[in-house]
């Protein structure tokens, strides 16, 4: 099994197709990287490319960041999410793409952890709240590779959770030796992304193993169970997994506090099927 894991990190290193990136990450990369960097910099580089402008704008009016205005300029997009954010959804672009052609399911589910997490994030009134919906969207992210980078597995463990009644993550663990956490993790270390957004990518059902963003890596794990067990998109199975008590205790949440914060998700989640439709009728790309 270490073998294969040893082998699945190999072809990860080499992956070609998934993300396909556009030139203009690299030079992204470098002004946010510079302290001296103005939101209208970036916004100037991002403008180059119109198809690339068209996603951002798309992203940030979803129902996911649930911004009480549309925002029509992408300068406008970095001042309210922040550089981080917007590499982000820059570099994974291609990735949402993917999701929305192949599996709506998923991509659904995604979009209701972000609007989730999001929603949590602001309740707790945690710094970075976009940044914690951001790892919401792409929580899922390593079953997106498994699906497109090795397909032969993807259907095994398809088969398992459907003939042996297993969750997807206790299916991966058997075919894989390892769970779509760690891929993801990989992926996103690789395009340095922050560790706000990577540990709770990683970690979102081993929470236990957070170290620096416990707060951030425990509302991922309980907005991905509240989601499922809202019957909104596909995470790969039927089963709602259970709630870790270290997630719930760092969060100090009380059941008063999710019955509040369940109608603002479900007025949210509406939202997120009328943004989802448009998507399949004017098309992401």
């Amino acid at each position: 099994m270490e073998a294969q894991k040893r082998e699945i990190k190999r072809k990860l290193r080499q992956l070609q197709s998934l993300p396909t990136l556009p030139p203009v990450v690299s030079r992204l990369t470098k002004l946010i990287g510079d302290e001296n960097t103005t939101a209208l910099q970036i916004a100037e580089v991002i403008e180059k490319d119109q198809v690339l402008t068209s996603k951002v704008l798309k992203m940030v009016n979803s129902a996911f960041y649930g911004f009480p205005k549309r925002i029509s300029t992408v300068s406008s997009a970095i001042v309210l999410l922040g550089f981080n954010v917007i590499r982000t959804l820059v570099l994974t672009a291609s990735i949402f793409e993917m999701m929305q052609s192949e599996d709506l399911g998923l991509w659904e589910h995604s979009l209701g952890v972000a609007a989730a997490s999001g929603i949590l994030a602001q309740h707790l009134e945690l710094k970075n709240q976009e940044e914690v919906a951001t790892a919401g969207l792409l929580h899922d992210l390593g079953k997106v590779v498994i699906r497109a980078e090795f397909p032969h597995f993807y259907k095994q463990i398809l088969r398992l959770v459907e003939q042996e009644k297993l969750s997807f993550l206790e299916a991966e663990k058997q075919i894989l030796g390892m769970y779509h956490g760690e891929i993801g993790e990989f992926l996103v270390r690789r395009w340095n992304l922050p560790e706000r957004l990577v540990e709770p990518i990683a970690f979102h059902h081993e929470v236990e193993k957070a170290r620096k963003y416990k707060k951030e890596t425990a509302i991922i794990h309980l907005a991905d169970i509240i989601i499922r067990a809202l019957g909104y998109g596909n995470g790969g199975d039927p089963w709602v997994p259970g709630l870790q008590d270290k997630a719930w205790r760092w969060l100090g949440l009380d059941r008063k506090d999710l019955e509040e914060l369940l109608p603002l998700l479900d007025e949210r989640l509406l939202e997120l099927r009328f943004f989802t439709l448009e998507i399949q009728g004017l098309g992401f790309a």
